[in-house]
């Protein structure tokens, strides 16, 4: 909660803590709501995920200790508004969550990039969550947790990564039987030189399906690059 949260960050050890991260870098946000807005990237190492389409293994393994206080000196620094924390599997270190609001303690908008396969929970109330559900194309469906126990926020953003036909009559399916659209905003994004763009976006209209269609910007403008 917003409150526990708050008191987290101003705990005694706050100071001391540290996370492994992979990279830090400034560059537009390539997806979800802050879409086009120049954002200071945090990205942790570790993820307890194999995605088949996974574009960020060089993050499973390695990167250094960082302490947070020089994190948000970083991303102060960055000039940036906005800061995206993602990995990895942010949330697969316990330190992500004082990260995550002290991030918010210093009048930044915070985003997290997150699976559907751990409890989000806890997460600071003034962050936006980026939920990954994970479709069967990805070959880590079974890992997704139940959504109820996400306790989905109007400020929510649900992604489903489309593979092909089937992962599409599946995330439809999801959205329909749960009326997700009316919890949060649900993305659908086609995986990347897997699914044509064209050929998602003309399903979504067929089927008149309540969703944000989502073009990652990032590998429009400079591919499958890692730190941009």
């Amino acid at each position: 909660m917003q409150g526990q949260a708050a008191a987290t960050s101003s705990a005694p050890n706050a100071a001391a803590a540290r996370l492994k991260i992979t990279e830090t870098f400034y560059s537009l946000q390539g997806e979800a709501d802050a879409v086009g807005w120049p954002t200071f990237f945090i990205r942790l190492t570790g993820c307890p995920l194999r995605c088949q389409y996974c574009d960020t293994a060089y993050a499973f393994h390695g990167g250094e200790w960082r302490g947070l206080d020089a994190l948000i000196d970083e991303a102060l620094a960055s000039g940036a508004r906005h800061v995206c924390v993602t990995g990895g599997e942010p949330l697969a270190q316990k330190g992500c969550l004082m990260l995550l609001a002290r991030l918010c303690d210093a009048g930044l908008q915070v985003s997290l990039e997150t699976s559907g396969a751990i409890d989000a929970s806890v997460v600071d109330l003034r962050v936006v969550r980026v939920i990954d559900v994970k479709t069967p194309g990805s070959g880590e469906s079974q890992r997704n947790l139940d959504l109820d126990t996400q306790r989905l926020r109007s400020n929510d953003l649900l992604k489903f990564v489309i593979c092909d036909r089937g992962d599409y009559e599946w995330s439809r399916e999801l959205v329909r039987s749960r009326r997700l659209d009316s919890e949060c905003a649900v993305l659908f994004s086609p995986s990347y030189l897997q699914l044509p763009a064209a050929q998602l976006a003309d399903w979504i209209l067929a089927d008149r399906l309540p969703v944000r269609f989502q073009l990652q910007l990032h590998k429009v403008l400079w591919g499958d690059t890692p730190g941009r």
